[in-house]
């Protein structure tokens, strides 16, 4: 795959500079300037001016995403959103012109039905995120359909959220119908039919969702077509041959794998260090960078025993603070470096990683005196662990944005809305086993055997938190299931204070290296500049528009809750 992934990049990048190739150097066409008449009457051209729209709206690594929420280091402080700052703004009409400009011109060449309708079929779908982007973070957005010209009326106002909700779905529809099942080979990160179905169960989620529904968050009318769609796109991919890799560990080391939907493709040279993993790494590993994506206490005590119980609650496996690494879910060793631990990173077998001041230096460790928190641990996923630290930036893991065990949590939040829990606890068992915890001789991998719906929901919500950790979906999820608040505000963060045992001297260590029990542990508040409290209020379920939107475009009414304004954002 990784040969396909090169093959695919170096055939765009021939594509882009074919013109600057082909004439005499002081004689060049602008190739910021297209000409319609060459562009849409000819496949590849077209293909390029779509690879560009690609560019700059599909996703990569979200690096640090979880400061936001109960997976990291940092904190999101008050005043972190307002109306005069970039922070959590989305307004991307310089792509959906990108977009609308295709539309208005492609039916114009000759290019033969075959190929434009894949075309159009992606361009439906990228359309659709760049709004549906929008929608979730500020409520209704104007919808434009067409390119704006100077002789149109510039002041749009905004459309509701419901109108923006219909408009998304009938691009989503359109784009089904026009895109190939799947693409495979040097088509290989495009979306196709499989993608945008997947990606639908997740805007229907949102449509019924209690951020967009806060009066009646699980009683509406919308969860019922968030579960016909999210099992249409269930039962369709599976028959397609998409489902869960059987090993979990293996999701970020193995490449177009059955579980990838949608995927931002990364290959070096060309195109690396989406995961920043510079960053993710121990600064003695990396270069330049660290502190990335550390995670917090919180989420390492919240993965299960390895027999799915609650850490201090299980029969067969005692729990305590000093041994907290053993015998727990196997995506806990998935995810987590913890002190003591085997992480051979540069490929040095036997390497342990260390957070002990007196161990690992300040470079890696944890504790008072140093200029930013630590944790105590970091986090495997999507690290290439043989990377020299010369050549951290060479990391090229793909950016899975759509799992497979996403579009099943998305079913099983609908199936328990609707009626059907038997079907979301499928799910959550079919979850944890893949996982690798034990089956019990009840055969329920650790869950309660008879949960009401409220129950059944927050056992849905904590399994994706572990199954999704670092990959952008808390926040966004405590978000929309309007969680913020009670999940988050006023929180503080934790990490693990790791100090070496009195009567052991850390300068001369055994042989092997020191072991995890070799430490004392102490759960200790992260140091960080300023404020110590997460401040997430009410008015985060909807972010303001930018003061300076509003000011060149005065038909735009403000989200209520901020400076004034007059815009409802709900359903």
């Amino acid at each position: 795959m990784k040969i396909l992934k090169i093959k695919y990049l170096i055939i765009l990048v021939l594509i882009l500079g074919i013109n600057a190739c082909s004439e005499d150097a002081l004689d060049k066409k602008n190739l910021g300037v297209y000409n319609p008449d060459e562009v849409w009457n000819d496949a590849t051209l077209a293909n390029a001016y779509l690879v560009d729209v690609y560019a700059s709206t599909l996703p990569g690594w979200p690096l640090n995403d979880g400061n936001n929420a109960d997976e990291s280091i940092g904190i999101l402080g008050e005043g972190a959103v307002q109306t005069t700052n970039g922070a959590f703004k989305m307004w991307p009409y310089s792509q959906i012109r990108k977009v609308n400009v295709l539309f208005n011109e492609i039916d114009g060449g000759s290019l033969d039905t075959d190929v434009k309708d894949p075309i159009k079929g992606q361009a439906h779908f990228l359309r659709a995120w760049h709004y549906f982007r929008a929608l979730i973070y500020h409520g209704g957005v104007p919808l434009l359909d067409k390119p704006q010209l100077l002789s149109d009326d510039l002041l749009v106002p905004r459309n509701s959220s419901k109108e923006c909700f219909d408009f998304i779905i009938k691009d989503l529809d359109d784009a089904i119908g026009l895109l190939p099942d799947q693409y495979t080979g040097g088509d290989y990160g495009r979306v196709d039919k499989a993608a945008a179905m997947a990606f639908k169960g997740r805007v229907m989620l949102y449509m019924a969702s209690p951020q967009f529904n806060p009066s009646n968050p699980y009683g509406n009318s919308y969860w019922q077509e968030a579960y016909t769609v999210n099992k249409a796109a269930k039962d369709q991919l599976e028959t397609w041959g998409y489902g869960l890799l059987e090993n979990y560990g293996d999701i970020w080391t193995t490449e177009g794998h059955k579980e990838a939907v949608l995927t931002t493709v990364y290959a070096a040279p060309g195109k690396t260090n989406g995961r920043g993993e510079h960053c993710v790494r121990p600064l003695t590993q990396s270069k330049n960078c660290t502190g990335g994506d550390q995670p917090i206490w919180g989420l390492v005590e919240s993965y299960p025993m390895v027999d799915g119980s609650v850490p201090g609650t299980s029969s067969q496996y005692a729990y305590d603070v000093q041994t907290f690494w053993q015998n727990r879910d196997p995506r806990f060793y998935a995810n987590i470096v913890y002190n003591g631990e085997i992480y051979e990173l540069g490929g040095a077998k036997g390497r342990r990683q260390y957070t002990d001041l007196q161990v690992g230096g300040l470079d890696d460790g944890f504790g008072p005196g140093e200029n930013f928190g630590r944790t105590g641990f970091y986090t495997k996923k999507g690290v290439e662990i043989d990377l020299p630290a010369a050549e951290v930036e060479q990391n090229d893991v793909d950016w899975i944005e759509i799992r497979f065990a996403e579009v099943l949590f998305n079913f099983a939040e609908a199936a328990n809305e609707t009626g059907h829990e038997d079907e979301a606890l499928d799910v959550l068992k079919q979850i944890r086993n893949r996982a690798g915890i034990e089956e019990g001789t009840d055969g329920m991998y650790g869950l309660k055997a008879s949960m009401t719906t409220d129950e059944q929901r927050d056992a849905i919500y904590l399994e994706k938190y572990l199954e999704f950790a670092f990959e952008g979906k808390r926040f966004w999820d405590l978000r929309r299931t309007r969680r913020l608040v009670s999940d988050l505000n006023g929180m503080k963060k934790y990490g693990l204070l790791a100090k070496l045992k009195a009567g052991l001297d850390p300068v001369s260590p055994p042989a092997g290296g020191f072991l995890p029990t070799d430490f004392d542990y102490t759960v200790t508040e992260t140091i960080n500049t300023g404020q110590t409290e997460m401040y997430t209020p009410e008015e985060y379920y909807f972010f303001p528009i930018s003061k300076d939107e509003i000011e060149k475009n005065p038909t735009l009414e403000q989200n209520m809750g901020w400076e004034s304004g007059t815009f409802d954002p709900t359903l």
